[in-house]
């Protein structure tokens, strides 16, 4: 008992720390903009002065993508805020270093937290609680004019003064941001237990941006339509009666953001999606349980590359979202979403057999083995039940096994396939589907897949 409860605490203090570790990339986003944005004005200054009368409007350029930062650093702000922690984020975590390795694996993975679900219900979609008018605006320390402090009374609640000072980059620095936001925020926000984290982490986020296009901006529906729709066809065609008394079930593993699990369900299936990334939990719980009202907020995620701009207006153009209000798309009862490794989640025997569909997409590639996935695909759907699957074979792990205690395991199309028809799956249907992934639509620069699409039946 004694060695449980010890095993328990080391578990729970690596989670804390890794999701602190998820939380902060989230909060270093600003500084991390703001670092480039100098790289950009340092390069500027070093040109002969010709030169900069020539690009004379790149100064006014950068500035703006600091607006542009700011407003997506408030809309990152009030995600964070809505966010429910799992586990106590503003505990001590302490640990003896050389227990770590009971855990290993990705330092942004959540050991024990497989399995945690949040639900999605129609008509019990909570919003967040309007904010009473303030007289006046939490104590913060303010670096603009005294005039723009004393305009603070002139906003119905302190979130939105924030999103105004945050709009004003001539007098406030991007690297205070969340600092200055700190006031406004939960206990477990404070800027004091937040680590600083690699760039790479920072990149995350910035990914996190660009895929809220794919999966609920407007802008996103010719990907969505080259990739869900004809998964969605394909489920209209495999069960064209559906019961609302009794729906078929559907699980989406690699569910992202969430909206193709939401489009499922809207056809009338019980569905739900898996995810293992916490970057992306956070987004999709907050899109999904906090949006009031469809085109709610603006983001502005092609700000981060100054390369293969057709336009600085391409570049700096604003996406609004949710192009839908999720609550109001007409979900099935039952639609959840559900946190944790795949293949750890959907061992419990409980899963056993307990799907009518599997729909998988961009997904299969994400194994570091492979048959792994496919054999706990087969495990969850009946028999008589189908896998739908659309996506290529990029395989993520494929340039990062590099340790010794880390695999990747890279097959062709015809291998897995041929797998498949080992674990009982017969396939019904296939075809090449050729798409983008979260691609900048006015970009010079496009990258196409030729996706494998099949319908598998077990």
């Amino acid at each position: 008992e004694d060695e449980e409860l010890r095993r328990q605490k080391l578990e729970e203090a690596l989670e804390v720390k890794s999701l602190r570790r998820i939380i902060s990339a989230y909060l270093n986003y600003p500084e991390a903009s703001e670092q480039d944005i100098k790289r950009y004005e340092r390069s500027f200054s070093k040109i002969p002065s010709s030169h900069k009368a020539l690009l004379s409007h790149l100064p006014l350029k950068y500035k703006n993508i600091r607006w542009c930062v700011a407003q997506n650093s408030y809309f990152i702000f009030e995600m964070l805020k809505a966010f429910e922690p799992p586990v106590d984020m503003t505990a001590d975590v302490h640990f003896s270093e050389e227990k770590e390795h009971v855990f290993p694996g990705n330092p942004n993975s959540l050991p024990s937290l497989e399995g945690d679900i949040f639900q999605v219900k129609l008509d019990e979609v909570t919003f967040n609680e309007p904010v009473e008018r303030q007289n006046g605006f939490p104590q913060a320390e303010w670096v603009g004019d005294q005039s723009d402090e004393n305009a603070a009374r002139d906003f119905s609640s302190p979130s939105e003064y924030a999103q105004k000072v945050m709009c004003d980059a001539t007098g406030f620095q991007l690297s205070d941001t969340f600092s200055f936001l700190s006031s406004l925020s939960p206990d477990w926000l404070d800027p004091s237990i937040q680590l600083q984290v690699p760039l790479v982490d920072v990149d995350k986020v910035r990914c996190i941006i660009r895929n809220i296009v794919r999966d609920w901006a407007a802008e996103g529906q010719r990907e969505r339509d080259e990739c869900y729709k004809p998964i969605l066809r394909e489920l209209e065609r495999l069960y064209p009666e559906r019961s609302r008394e009794s729906p078929p079930s559907c699980l989406v593993p690699g569910a992202g953001l969430g909206r193709l699990a939401l489009e499922i369900s809207s056809l009338g299936f019980i569905s739900q999606g898996n995810e293992f990334s916490y970057y992306m939990m956070i987004c999709s719980s907050f899109i999904l349980n906090n949006s009031s009202e469809a085109n709610e907020w603006t983001i502005y995620p092609w700000i981060h590359s100054n390369c293969n701009s057709f336009s600085d207006n391409d570049q700096l153009r604003p996406v609004p979202i949710p192009d839908i209000h999720p609550a109001s798309a007409g979900i099935t009862e039952g639609f959840s979403m559900c946190g944790g490794d795949f293949v750890e989640v959907y061992n419990d025997p409980s899963q056993m057999g307990a799907w009518d569909a599997v729909v998988t997409c961009f997904f299969i590639d994400t194994a570091h083995n492979i048959v792994e996935y496919i054999e706990t695909i087969s495990r969850v759907v009946k028999d008589g039940g189908v896998w739908v699957n659309l996506g290529p074979l990029l395989y993520h792990f494929a340039e990062a096994s590099n340790h010794e205690d880390e695999i990747s395991v890279e097959v062709s199309l015809e291998e897995v396939k041929r797998v498949a028809c080992r674990y009982g799956f017969e396939i019904e249907k296939e075809s090449i589907v050729t798409t983008t992934y979260s691609s900048n639509q006015r970009s010079m620069m496009q990258i196409q897949y030729k996706t494998a699409f099949w319908s598998m039946r077990k």
